[in-house]
This record gives C-alpha cells, sequence and structure tokens, in this order.
C-alpha cells in the first residue's frame, strides 16, 4: 500500500477571511456561530476582521463547530500563529501500520467483492483482488500512480466503454463530488467535477440501466459489462471513526455488493477464473 507524500501548505490565509470563508460555506451568520460556540457576535466579528487575535483553544472550537476537516483546522491554526495539532503521516509510517493492516483486512475479507480504498481526491490507495481484476483493460496510461478512481472509471480509454448505465453513473459521481466541493472546499475536486463532465459519453446503441430491475429511490448502481455479462453492483463507504491523523481522516474504503443473484453468480464465476489463473501460473 502506497501513498503520495503529504502535502505542505505554500501560503498561509488571513486568519479573519479563513474563518468567514467557512462559516459562510457552511450558511452560517456570525450569531448562528458565535451561539454554537458561546461567544459573543462582536468577539466573531473582531476576530474576523482582525481586531483580535484567538487563542489556541478558540481557534479550535470555532474549528469545531464549523465541522471542518483536520487538514483545514491546522490551517486555521497556522494562520493564527500557532503550531499544528494535527499529525499528517504517509501510510507508510510505522505508526499507522494497524490501521493500514485493518484496510488490507477489509479489502482482502471483502473477496470475491470489489473493493478498494482511496485518499481524499480520489486516488488509488490500494484494491482487492476482484477490483484489479475488473480493469485489466484499461489504458496503461490511467494507471501510472497517482491512480484517480474517477478517471479511470469515465475516461473513454477507461471503463466507460463498459459501463452500460454511463450517463447515470457520471451524474452520480459528479453529484458525490459536488457534496464533498460543499463539505471541504476542495479546488482540485471541484476542478475534477469538470473534467468528468467534459468526458464524451461512449459511442454505444444503449447507453441506460439493465432492464428487469428498478432501483431508483433506492442506489444507483453501476453496471459494469465484463467476460461474464453485465454486473449491477452498490457501493459503500467506510472511514475511520475517531481520526486524530490527517491522512487518516481523509481515508475511506470503497466496497461494492451485487445488487442481484445473477451479480453473485458472475462474481463467483470470476472469482473462479482467478484461482485457476493462479495454480496455473
Amino acid at each position: 500500500m502506497k501513498t503520495a507524500s503529504p502535502q505542505t501548505v505554500n501560503s498561509t490565509p488571513h486568519l479573519g477571511d479563513f474563518l468567514r470563508e467557512w462559516r459562510q460555506r457552511r450558511r452560517m451568520s456570525q450569531m448562528d456561530l458565535a451561539l454554537e460556540a458561546e461567544i459573543s457576535t462582536r468577539h466573531l466579528s473582531f476576530l474576523e476582521t482582525g481586531r483580535s487575535q484567538p487563542s489556541r483553544e478558540m481557534v479550535l472550537l470555532l474549528a469545531e463547530k464549523l465541522d471542518m476537516p483536520l487538514r483545514e483546522r491546522n490551517i486555521m491554526l497556522v494562520s493564527a500563529g500557532y503550531a499544528p495539532v494535527y499529525s499528517q503521516r504517509s501510510l507508510d509510517d510505522p505508526a499507522l501500520a494497524s490501521m493500514r493492516q485493518a484496510v488490507d483486512l477489509v479489502l482482502r475479507g471483502h473477496d470475491p467483492y470489489p473493493a478498494l480504498a482511496v485518499d481524499r481526491h480520489w486516488s488509488l490507495v490500494s484494491a482487492n483482488d476482484a477490483l484489479v481484476s475488473l480493469i485489466g483493460d484499461v489504458d496503461p496510461a490511467l494507471m501510472k500512480p497517482p491512480v484517480n478512481v474517477l478517471r479511470l472509471s469515465i475516461h473513454p480509454a477507461g471503463l466507460a466503454r463498459r459501463i452500460v448505465n454511463f450517463t447515470e453513473w457520471r451524474n452520480h459521481l459528479v453529484h458525490r463530488l459536488r457534496g464533498q466541493v460543499d463539505a471541504t472546499g476542495d479546488a482540485a475536486l471541484a476542478a475534477l467535477i469538470e473534467e468528468l463532465r467534459s468526458y464524451p459519453t461512449p459511442d454505444a446503441a444503449a447507453r441506460g440501466p439493465k432492464a428487469g430491475h428498478d432501483y431508483a429511490g433506492i442506489v444507483v448502481p453501476l453496471q459494469l459489462l465484463t467476460e461474464e455479462g453485465v454486473l449491477t453492483l452498490f457501493s459503500t463507504t467506510t472511514i475511520f471513526g475517531t481520526p486524530v491523523d490527517v491522512t487518516l481522516s481523509e481515508l475511506a474504503i470503497e466496497a461494492f455488493f451485487p445488487a442481484d443473484p445473477e451479480t453473485v453468480a458472475a462474481l463467483g464465476r470470476l472469482a473462479e477464473k482467478r484461482r485457476a489463473a493462479a495454480v496455473a501460473g
């Protein structure tokens, strides 16, 4: 399992501007935030204009009430003149060994169903054999690290030509990304939305959900064409519950499950083929 080295903050924003930006992102008035933090609106106004300097405890309190990601909490601490509180280690760091083992255990245990772990920008961290076997025919250029799994699925040279409900699935991914951008303000994710929307719809006669099933209002399935037929999958996301490390807080496991009996059988057959190939090889 590998991950990119931690990013550093190249420029420190002005505390007041940063605080105001996050308050507005959370659609909170000064009074709303002041009530949540149990401080006066006058004091909060002075913090935003730079007339008052917050204590370290006040910065952490406001960051908590604004439900800021750990990465952003560190930035706000630095902008106020304090050292970051939350560590940012590589996943290869010995301190995260048990967490890394937990991720690998979940991925292996999910086989024969596909599962993968991604970072905050949807870059691939690790995947189980079931997932790897499903993406074996994509353009090798898309597999050069860091591998962005959303780009891999929507790019014309990726899985796009094998996604039966391409338009529905792309719209679902864009919707998820918009939610992440609203929550984090991440410019890289905002740019990724535009990239995904720019890719053409594959030239195929029928690009819609597989007939015979209706998942509307419950889940948006991924319907993927394979050598064993069309797999219909839905996904769940798992995150660490109480992380105090930036890297760990941004790690997510995306696990896919079969949405119908046909997919259960097809995934079983694909697993048998993988086992047979491993024995033969």
